[in-house]
C-alpha cells in the first residue's frame, strides 16, 4: 500500500440490460476465469427466474435483498497490549454493499440446485424476504459486534 496517496475506487460501468451499478458489481463478483459473458448470462437468467417467481421487477427485488443483507456494524481484530480484541466498528456504505454481494454469492454457490441461475435467484428471493443463510450471516455479524460492545472504546 502506498503511503503517498489514497487509491481511488473505480466503479464499473452500469449494466447494459438493467443500467444499474449494483448489477454490474454482481456480475463482477460472479465472474470466474475472465468469462464475463457467462457471468452475465447467469445474472440475466437469475433475474428472469425472479421475475417469473415473484411477478415483480427483478431489479427492485435485488436492491431490497442487498439492503436486507447489508450489515451496519462488524468486528475487526485489534491488537492492544499483547492481546487481540474484537472491536466493533461501523461499516461504510460501499463495504456494506460489497459484503452483502459477497455473502449472497457465497451462499448461492453453497445451495443445492441444478445451475447457478436457479441458486442465485433463490438466494436473492430469500434474502429479499429476510430468510436464508445470507440474513443469518448478517445477524451473526451483528451479534458478534453486540457481544464485544465493551471494547468499542478501542476503536481508534
Amino acid at each position: 500500500m502506498s503511503r503517498r496517496n489514497i487509491s481511488k475506487k473505480r466503479f464499473p460501468n452500469p449494466d447494459s440490460t438493467y443500467n444499474s451499478y449494483l448489477v454490474s458489481l454482481l456480475i463482477a463478483r460472479i465472474l470466474k476465469s475472465g468469462k464475463k459473458n457467462l457471468a452475465q448470462n447467469i445474472v440475466n437468467g437469475a433475474f428472469d427466474i425472479i421475475k417469473a417467481k415473484t411477478n415483480e421487477d427483478p431489479l427492485v427485488v435485488f436492491e431490497k435483498a442487498i439492503r436486507n443483507a447489508s450489515p451496519v456494524v462488524e468486528v475487526k481484530a485489534r491488537r492492544i497490549g499483547g492481546s487481540t480484541y474484537q472491536v466493533p466498528i461501523e461499516v461504510s456504505g460501499f463495504r456494506a454493499t460489497n459484503l452483502a454481494l459477497r455473502w449472497i454469492i457465497k451462499y448461492a454457490r453453497d445451495r443445492v440446485g441444478r445451475n447457478m441461475s436457479i441458486k442465485l435467484a433463490s438466494e436473492i428471493i430469500d434474502t429479499a424476504n429476510e430468510i436464508g443463510n445470507t440474513i443469518k450471516k448478517k445477524e451473526e455479524t451483528h451479534k458478534m459486534a453486540d457481544a464485544n460492545k465493551a471494547f468499542a472504546h478501542f476503536r481508534y
